[in-house]
């Protein structure tokens, strides 16, 4: 089965440069972050990885990031998605830095997969082959390391999880029990980058085999 690539939408974005100090302590932000860049997106997934990414590139941390309920079929607006990532940095050029870096990895790095031609059936099988701060927070691991982003609908995604555990020497980092906020499941995966490849690639073909027997045993 040939998978093809869905990518996410980035529906709206705008940068504070200087921040109220009101909200400056709702996010815990430091003295020394005074301006922040805020984005909504399509799947929350991408965005994560999207925002890890701009740890790397930019002087920013990342402030806020979190899935909406039931997914972006069920937003509270049309311009909400499923996910809002928020980074935090010193200066405005730093902050729009990092969201130039959030838009290469929506517009081409990062993407789910469709398992049927309608595109409601799905996976994520990435493989992040140097953390940055957020995701290194998120697995518990040393920033720099080798991370399998695997994430799929709620059977798929554990059926899936075993098969990649077993395929290479890697280890279950993180553990997003389904449902999550957007009713999938899965995990963060930790290991060699080959190892980690290894096991999102056997995370992929056992979604692939559910989608193909869904009542085989």
């Amino acid at each position: 089965m040939k998978l093809e690539p869905i990518y996410a939408e980035i529906l709206s974005v705008r940068i504070i440069p200087n921040v109220d100090p009101m909200l400056a302590k709702q996010f815990n932000l430091s003295p020394s972050q005074r301006s922040l860049g805020l984005f909504t997106i399509t799947m929350d997934d991408v965005g994560v990885t999207a925002l890890d990414e701009a740890t790397k590139k930019a002087d920013v941390e990342v402030a806020y990031a979190h899935s909406f309920y039931a997914g972006a079929d069920h937003s509270s607006g049309p311009l909400s998605g499923e996910f809002m990532g928020v980074v935090a940095g010193p200066d405005p050029d730093e902050v729009k830095s990092a969201m130039e870096v959030i838009h290469q990895v929506v517009d081409g790095q990062a993407y789910f997969e469709a398992l049927d031609d309608e595109q409601s059936h799905s996976l994520y099988a990435h493989v992040v082959s140097r953390t940055g701060s957020f995701l290194s927070k998120e697995a518990g691991v040393e920033q720099g390391g080798a991370i399998a982003y695997l994430i799929a609908p709620p059977l798929e995604a554990t059926y899936g999880l075993d098969a990649a555990l077993k395929a290479s020497d890697v280890e279950l980092a993180c553990f997003y029990g389904p449902p999550t906020e957007t009713n999938f499941g899965g995990g963060l995966l930790t290991g060699s980058q080959s190892s980690c490849m290894a096991a999102a690639d056997a995370f992929r073909q056992a979604v692939i085999d559910v989608a193909s027997h869904p009542v085989r045993s």
